[in-house]
């Protein structure tokens, strides 16, 4: 109730605001600049209200969603929260959803159970674009958690390993590269980077972009070799997790190589 009152008063201010301003522009302008600028504000007004209800319901799904986050802990919890999404018809997209924004933000689910979950409910495609939508969404909220609370939120979170060698490799010329590499490795602390990197130099836009793209070979094969699972090939899924693992030891290989030559050229 408290978080529907305060979306109905940012969207009220949001909303007055605009009409003053309208009505001040107005009688400064002619008629056709007036229409076009009325126009305007009604479209910026619509999608507002649109990303106000997108937030309040997944505000709403989140904190339907924390018990089963529990669960995922609990002997046989998987099947059952895998079972409950899938029960839960059209509402299992947002639900997913939902866990992983919270697997990124809260940083202490386990990615790929989330993962295999997706693949085994919706397929690998499907599975994929979910998961992947989630860590568009999650990341973009981080980026700017952490652009408005600063360093010391994250210093309370993350190892000042992590810290420091962000900070070394900040000074680099393939820093873009590294943080690519970072999110393409299967295994490696993800939503720890997904903090540390918005304190870098690192644009919002260039993070979105690398990050999440790096993420998109291993969300597939995770949600790929989940679903042939489900579907009876599993050699099929124990390939795919072989050239998991392949990528993985490839990157890692990559990895030190290109750090070792920017930590070289530092020198």
């Amino acid at each position: 109730m408290m978080v529907m009152m305060v979306i109905v008063v940012m969207s009220a201010a949001t909303s007055t605001l605009m009409v003053v301003l309208v009505i001040m522009v107005m009688l400064m302008m002619s008629t056709a600049t007036v229409l076009l600028m009325v126009m305007i504000v009604i479209m910026i007004m619509v999608m507002l209200m649109l990303v106000l209800v997108i937030i309040f319901i997944m505000i709403v799904v989140v904190v339907l969603v924390w018990p089963m986050i529990h669960e995922l802990f609990e002997p046989g919890g998987v099947d059952r929260v895998t079972s409950d999404i899938r029960n839960a018809g059209p509402w299992g997209f947002l639900i997913l959803l939902a866990i992983q924004f919270l697997q990124i933000v809260v940083a202490f689910i386990p990615g790929e159970v989330v993962q295999v979950a997706a693949g085994m409910i919706y397929g690998p495609w499907v599975g994929a674009l979910i998961i992947w939508l989630g860590c568009i969404i999650s990341s973009s909220f981080i980026f700017v958690l952490v652009h408005k609370l600063g360093a010391p939120f994250v210093q309370a979170m993350v190892p000042e390993k992590y810290m420091g060698k962000f900070r070394d490799w900040e000074t680099s010329d393939k820093f873009n590269v590294i943080v690519f590499i970072l999110f393409l490795i299967p295994g490696l602390p993800k939503d720890v980077f997904t903090y540390i990197t918005p304190l870098t130099h690192m644009s919002m836009k260039n993070f979105v972009l690398i990050s999440n793209f790096a993420r998109i070979p291993g969300i597939v094969l995770s949600t790929y070799a989940a679903a042939g699972l489900v579907s009876g090939n599993i050699v099929e899924s124990v390939i795919i997790f072989a050239v998991t693992a392949a990528v993985a030891i490839v990157a890692l290989v990559v990895y030190g190589r290109v750090t070792k030559k920017s930590n070289g050229s530092e020198k």
